[in-house]
């Protein structure tokens, strides 16, 4: 198999570009740096295409690699013929490899074993001629023989009929036309053990489903229902026609004498070998299938999630809200330093309401607090209610937003959140995790196991390896699309840096705290372990402001440091220019190939180096819709049918999205509410972060349940 040619077929590339990729990659390049510093080389191929074709790779590698260990293992057993040679290498999956090596796979003992191992494999071989004049109890007798344990010509039979069970069971061609026709024709079905209990799962209790047609949600949702072992699921198949088709596949010949014994031969073969394991590899594909889709809409969501805006200039007090243990109250600056923290109890069951009010309010004096950051949490609504009251008396403008708490916990109990603030406790981290994640969200939410942020579908059902390599790539995709602050990042967040590990992360941030700030990105060299080759890959991605060198604060690369200054050279700048912008110096370029030629590199660097000089530093988070900062509250019984709010969408799935329109509950806008158009996904329309128009279609108070929706408004 040519795998470069395979990849960029799949990709609609060339495959020329897939050649110099794939070099790239196997050269220890990360797939940011490809991504933004080697555009030319690539022709440049995104981040996205460059994930997919790495993925692809490390499959078709290994699929490549099984090819060579199952035909090393036939050749061994002297089977191997130039036709099942050729079948192995055709293959495209290593599901077909598997398949073409199911009949020369050491098996453990079975039933056809112990028959062959009893010297009736010849007997098994005469039925299935069907030449055979004879019936086959005479042809059996010959095979009788007490010292092997076969005491008598029906188990003869019985143990030939084994035989051809699992050779028709082995045979790769039938078991995928089989394999087809249940994807094509079969159901996935599910009932309850217990049709009394209710749970969770009710609506699959007596239910089931196209196996071509069920949406991977709800594969997921019946998974966890049998895991919980609350449903049977069973994959439901055209046994009848896959029987026949068997039937009239193996027997090749009218024999009277054979042919009723290959047709019990087959019933047995598809009802004890076939059936069990096609319905195991079904399962699995839907689950694949289900858990790739939803691995998909979970790094997208999170990507959102991390690309918002934030907050930069204000003074947030955090304010993480809970009932018995009190209100954890955390105020941070605008670099993200915490000034102050403290415990309130304005809920149950202290309710010290004025008490606690006049204690915020003296923060917010003392401080010059400007924004409230409320978790989600528990006694999220009480406290809301509260800082309303708050804000209304307070001397200055204050505007609070309610924040997702998801994952706050997790961080609050790590080791990293221990050795941040030794002197906390986990209330304390909590509530500065709450005023740090609105101020800057990426920074803060690096610090925690992607899964736990809770953008997600029963992420914690999935192939836990894949989920974390996809989140993992995601986090590192938007950590080097914004750039990282050299002299203020903290380990967690200079971790996901293009060619910095752990243990860099670690150097990076003890040399700053022994020989002070970076000056120049030229310092990181003097960082233990960190060789040229990390420092090819990170330089681009870290910035320096009010550094020496002012191209360090852009995404200029180092080593195009002296095609920039050639460049402004050649239009009257100089390199103090570039602090402020050097605006339309795009328009100034007319021929991109002659400039790129005149200042040393290429037109695809040169239109990036033009980029940075015209906006330095500049952010992508900015385009980004803004948080929606509220002054006033919405209670539960406040809503109204047909009430049109604005809200923020919190999580995006298969079936719909969750919309924050302020009140304790997100509300649920179904997938046939988000457009007027037909949409096959949610996030065709909407993404988490993104403020919406949505009108209420009804409300359940007795459930806690809000439907909204995003039509005619």
């Amino acid at each position: 198999m040519n795998i470069n040619l395979t990849i960029a077929q799949e990709l609609n590339v060339k495959e020329w570009q897939v050649e110099a990729a794939v070099k790239l990659i196997d050269e220890g390049n990360t797939i940011p740096f490809i991504a933004r510093y080697r555009k030319p080389v690539t022709g440049e191929l995104n981040d996205e295409q460059l994930r997919t074709l790495d993925e692809r790779l490390k499959y078709l590698r290994n699929l490549e690699e099984k090819k060579e260990t199952v035909l090393a293992s036939i050749e061994e057993q002297g089977k191997l013929t130039d036709e099942l040679k050729k079948k192995i290498m055709d293959a495209q999956t290593i599901v077909a490899v598997d398949d073409l090596y199911r009949p020369y796979r050491p098996k453990r003992r079975t039933r056809a074993t112990d028959a062959k191992e009893k010297g009736l494999e010849p007997l098994a071989n005469i039925i299935m001629l069907q030449i055979t004049k004879n019936q086959i109890t005479k042809e059996a007798e010959v095979f009788v023989n007490p010292e092997k344990g076969v005491e008598n010509v029906e188990q003869a039979i019985q143990g030939a009929k084994d035989i051809i069970a699992e050779m028709i069971s082995d045979n790769a061609e039938y078991r995928n036309a089989i394999r087809k026709l249940v994807l094509k024709q079969g159901m996935i079905a599910s009932e309850a053990k217990n049709k009394e209990e209710k749970t969770v799962y009710d609506n699959y209790y007596e239910y089931s489903e196209s196996v071509a047609k069920i949406p991977g949600h709800r594969i997921l949702a019946i998974n966890r229902g049998e895991k919980e072992k609350i449903l049977n699921v069973t994959v439901e198949m055209p046994e009848e026609a896959i029987i026949n088709a068997l039937v009239k596949t193996t027997i090749i010949r009218d024999n009277q004498n054979t042919s009723y014994i290959i047709k019990d031969a087959v019933q047995d073969s598809f009802k004890r070998l076939i059936q069990p394991a096609i319905e195991r590899e079904i399962r699995n594909l839907l689950t694949e299938k289900a858990e790739d889709g939803a691995i998909k809409v979970f790094g997208q969501n999170l990507k959102q999630l991390l690309m918002q805006p934030p907050i930069i200039g204000k003074t947030v007090l955090g304010w993480d809200p809970a009932f018995r243990t009190g209100c954890k109250i955390a105020i941070v600056d605008p670099t993200g330093k915490v000034l102050y923290t403290t415990v309130i109890f304005p809920t149950a069951p202290q309710n010290k309401i004025e008490e606690s009010k006049k204690i915020i309010l003296g923060l917010i004096d003392k401080y010059n607090v400007d924004l409230i950051s409320l978790g989600n949490g528990t006694a999220s609504r009480e406290s809301e209610a509260v800082i309303v009251d708050i804000i209304k008396e307070a001397k200055r403008k204050v505007q609070y937003i309610i924040v997702n708490e998801a994952g706050a916990s997790v961080y609050s109990a790590s080791k990293l959140a221990t050795e941040e603030f030794p002197n906390f406790d986990v209330g304390q981290r909590s509530a500065t995790s709450m005023a740090r994640r609105l101020q800057d969200p990426l920074a803060e939410l690096v610090k925690i196991e992607p899964k736990a942020i809770g953008v997600g579908q029963y992420q914690h059902d999935m192939n836990q390896k894949n989920l974390e390599t996809t989140l993992s790539g995601v986090v590192e995709d938007c950590v080097n699309s914004v750039g990282v602050d050299l002299n203020t990042a903290s380990a967690p967040l200079l971790q996901y840096v293009s060619g910095i590990n752990k243990t860099l992360a670690k150097n990076i941030v003890e040399y700053r705290e022994e020989n002070g700030i970076f000056n120049s990105r030229k310092d990181l060299l003097k960082v233990a372990k960190l060789g040229p080759k990390a420092f090819e890959q990170c330089a681009g991605f870290l910035r320096i402001r009010d550094g020496k060198e002012p191209l360090d604060n852009t995404s200029v690369h180092p080593e195009s440091y002296k095609a920039a200054k050639a460049l402004l050279k050649l239009f009257d700048y100089s390199e103090k220019d570039i602090a402020l912008g050097i605006k339309d110096l795009q328009k100034k370029i007319t021929d991109n190939k002659k400039i790129a030629d005149e200042i040393g590199t290429d037109e695809i660097t040169l239109m990036d180096i033009v980029k940075e000089i015209e906006k330095p530093g500049r952010d992508p988070r900015d385009e980004m819709p803004k948080p929606v900062l509220k002054s006033d509250v919405l209670d539960f019984d406040d809503l109204k049918e047909g009430m049109i709010l604005k809200g923020t969408v919190r999580n995006v799935i298969d079936f719909g999205a969750f919309v924050d329109i302020g009140v304790h509950q997100d509300g649920l806008v179904h997938i046939s509410e988000l457009s007027d158009k037909y949409i096959k996904h949610p996030l065709e329309v909407v993404s988490v972060g993104d403020i919406v128009d949505v009108k209420v279609l009804s409300v359940d108070k007795s459930k806690k349940r809000i439907q909204l929706t995003m039509k005619n408004i």
